[in-house]
């Protein structure tokens, strides 16, 4: 599984420039920058990705790292569950 994590580039006020950045370099992961994803409210509060389609978010860009990192896992986790 290839995970597409995207951004909002709106929401970079919350300091998640270097996070995007960071996961482009990873070659297991898409990563997708967006103008908007029409998430208006959720890019004002709080640092924010999508994965898989799904809202992930955290207090900061670390949290926001880990809950990307933590959903992956999730979703790997159903992936195996389905092929089982």
């Amino acid at each position: 599984m290839r995970p597409i994590i995207e951004f909002c580039a709106s929401n970079t006020g919350h300091g998640t420039q270097q996070l995007i950045h960071k996961l482009e370099l990873n070659p297991d992961y898409d990563v997708v920058e967006y103008g908007c994803l029409s998430n208006c409210g959720q890019c004002y509060l709080a640092p924010f990705a999508m994965v898989e389609g799904e809202i992930v978010e955290g207090e900061t860009p670390a949290e926001l790292e880990e809950a990307i990192e933590l959903k992956i896992k999730e979703l790997e986790a159903w992936d195996k569950l389905e092929i089982d």
